[in-house]
């Protein structure tokens, strides 16, 4: 991909009567079953009622099928759905070796130049957990590192 605009689809639902964990199983079920993106959003609906506006970012092919998912897993009554464009960096996956064991960074790049990195969670949680210490010590320890990395390769981000 070159930066190339992405045609997706945001679906949403307006939830008012469906418990946490329903909601908790919904978003991890949907991403499952090929979601771009998942959230939920606190709201106020009518009669002045808490909610959550569950929503969901898919491709168009993706976009019925997830639909269905939603009315299926919460038990709403309709799913709005609505077209976006999307600008989308290409994005790479750095290892770098730290006191804790190597940690991917994700890299992403716009028109050929690094713009942005980020520590992978999963690969830090996990190194940080059996390390036994603060997840923050592997972060700071990984940016330290792919930092050195870049800068004696003479990147930009």
């Amino acid at each position: 991909m070159d930066n190339a605009a992405t045609h997706v689809y945001e679906l949403a639902a307006n939830l008012d009567d469906v418990s946490g964990e329903v909601v908790g199983d919904a978003l991890g079920r949907l991403l499952a079953a090929g979601a771009l993106d998942v959230w939920a959003t606190p709201i106020t609906m009518k009669k002045n009622r808490p909610g959550l506006m569950l929503s969901v970012l898919c491709r168009d092919g993706d976009r019925d099928r997830l639909a269905r998912m939603m009315v299926e897993l919460t038990g709403t009554f309709g799913v709005r759905h609505r077209p976006w464009d999307r600008l989308v960096l290409d994005r790479r996956h750095v290892t770098v070796q730290t006191a804790y064991g190597p940690i991917r960074v994700k890299v992403g790049a716009l028109g050929g130049r690094d713009v942005t990195s980020k520590v992978e969670h999963d690969d830090a949680a996990a190194a940080a957990r059996e390390a036994g210490v603060a997840l923050r010590v592997v972060v700071d320890a990984a940016v330290a590192a792919y930092d050195t990395t870049r800068t004696a390769k003479g990147g930009d981000v």
